[in-house]
């Protein structure tokens, strides 16, 4: 889509909800890995992999919904659960060959680089969503990695199937620093990343939990808090420790948790005086951290 002044939500909606989702190459590599010893793997390990992530994460989701049985009863809200649902051998062939993104973004690295940051950012706010889950003794912790890492899924779909209008965009909040990014969405893609996000989940038939834990509620409940807390910190942290919006972050995180300010620093490995880091996370590098629990 080239041109998106008249572009409305459900197109939107059918442009990118029907697409074959490309999947990061490391992902490839490691499934690839582990189906030599496919006898032997637990789904947990495969989750992993997975959940490193995001896109394959909605691929795994998508496909369970897709080929829903008759005889279940009971939505699959993580990927552990699905893999069991799937079975490991027939994950395996369904999943054996899959486009990856850096072959689909081949010669385009600006967006290629736009929509690594955005996955990175996704893992690291669902480490931190996860890390929270465990803390406040959470119903389901897997539910809330999940949630958080598929958040902004919708921005990454736009960085890899309107690559033009991500660069517009992103060059657009570069000009204009104090604009609202939903604001610049609109005047880019004519809808909002979150509006879009929502349809799309509905599209996919995503299970309802997942959805109103991405933020498809109006009274977010403290499980929704958790994950939309995560998300903008993230986001707001990947522009630097000095971003005018994460006092406001670090007090909806503490009153939330119900922890000290001091006590959120130091588990954020912040200074106590809330001064830069002195090596400050690398929001730009999708291998560097995986949301899994690794126990």
């Amino acid at each position: 889509m080239r041109d998106a002044s008249n572009a409305t939500l459900e197109g939107w909606v059918a442009y990118l909800g029907d697409r074959p989702l490309p999947v990061l190459a490391r992902t490839t590599r490691e499934l690839a890995s582990l189906r030599e010893a496919e006898q032997t793997v637990s789904a947990r390990t495969i989750a992993q992999v997975i959940l490193h992530d995001p896109l394959m994460t909605l691929r795994v989701l998508a496909y369970i919904e897709a080929n829903r049985r008759r005889s279940q009863h009971t939505d699959i809200t993580t990927i552990e659960r699905a893999l069991m649902m799937i079975g490991i051998t027939p994950f395996f062939k369904h999943f054996e060959s899959l486009p990856t993104l850096e072959d689909h973004l081949h010669g385009q690295s600006q967006a290629l680089l736009g929509v690594m940051k955005v996955i990175a950012r996704a893992r690291k706010a669902a480490i931190w969503a996860r890390e929270w889950a465990l803390m406040r003794h959470d119903i389901d912790v897997d539910e809330i990695t999940v949630a958080t890492l598929l958040h902004d899924v919708a921005e990454m779909l736009c960085w890899v199937f309107a690559p033009r209008l991500s660069l517009k965009l992103r060059d657009l909040l570069r000009a204009n620093p104090t604009m609202r990014t939903a604001l610049a969405q609109k005047v880019v893609f004519n809808v909002t990343a979150q509006d879009l996000q929502l349809a799309l989940a509905h599209e996919w038939k995503l299970p309802a939990l997942l959805v109103e834990l991405m933020g498809g509620s109006h009274n977010p409940s403290p499980r929704v808090r958790n994950v939309m807390y995560a998300v903008n910190l993230a986001r707001h942290s990947a522009k630097g420790w000095d971003d005018p919006a994460l006092p406001d972050d670090f007090k909806d995180i503490e009153a939330l948790l119900h922890v000290s300010h001091e006590t959120l620093l130091g588990r954020l490995g912040l200074p106590m005086d809330g001064s830069p880091p002195p090596s400050l996370p690398d929001h730009a590098d999708p291998e560097s951290d995986t949301p899994t629990d690794p126990q």
